[in-house]
């Protein structure tokens, strides 16, 4: 039989299934919703989304998501600049914010090393920790990688290309759950990870 959904609407239930853990029942849910009962809101994300696309880019010294060349986070004066966090997503860096245990800077490295989805530390930018890292100033780099199969890889790769400098390297607690992300971890566990962090 043949498909009388348009081609429009097949497109947009076709974008929506880009995100993650949508499949084409949810992705079609959403886009009725969004066609039905939320025309307003529909405007808002594609407002947003191309807002997003074109204004934001990625911090010169920390990687992570800004309006601005370097984030706020990366000027603050109070910050302690000798202690560099490292962790994979944007996502994680928010987290650790929320728990208020590190008082450093960061680096997001956006991925993990993945051999199966073919990401190595080219494709994550670990050139550019490295430098950073080695900059004369950042003393001590915290791994905060997830605690999965690929984290752990991460956390291991990095740790052993800075062995031989004289930067402290440590890895968080295994107060965090084995296969747990940091963005789904309460801020108490999280926090109680980064104090326990071990030397590697």
């Amino acid at each position: 039989m043949k498909d009388s959904t348009p081609s429009i609407l097949n497109e947009l239930i076709d974008s929506l299934k880009c995100l993650p853990g949508v499949g084409p029942k949810s992705a079609q849910r959403m886009a009725y919703h969004l066609l039905q009962r939320d025309q307003k809101g529909a405007r808002r994300l594609a407002f947003s989304l191309n807002m997003a696309l074109d204004g934001l880019k990625q911090c010169k010294r920390c990687n992570n998501y800004s309006d601005t060349e370097v984030c706020e986070l990366c000027l603050d004066a109070d910050r302690d600049a000798t202690k560099l966090c490292v962790v994979e997503m944007p996502a994680d860096l928010n987290r650790m914010e929320q728990a208020k245990c590190h008082s450093g800077l960061y680096y997001v490295l956006q991925g993990k090393i993945s051999p199966l989805d073919g990401i190595g530390p080219d494709d994550i930018q670990i050139d550019r920790l490295l430098t950073r890292a080695k900059d004369g100033i950042v003393e001590e780099v915290i791994l905060a990688t997830n605690y999965t199969a690929e984290g752990e890889a991460t956390a291991y790769y990095i740790s052993e290309m800075l062995k031989r400098s004289s930067i402290l390297v440590t890895r968080i607690s295994r107060g965090m759950p084995v296969g747990g992300e940091l963005e789904y971890v309460d801020t108490g566990t999280l926090a109680q990870s980064v104090y326990e962090r071990k030397t590697l």
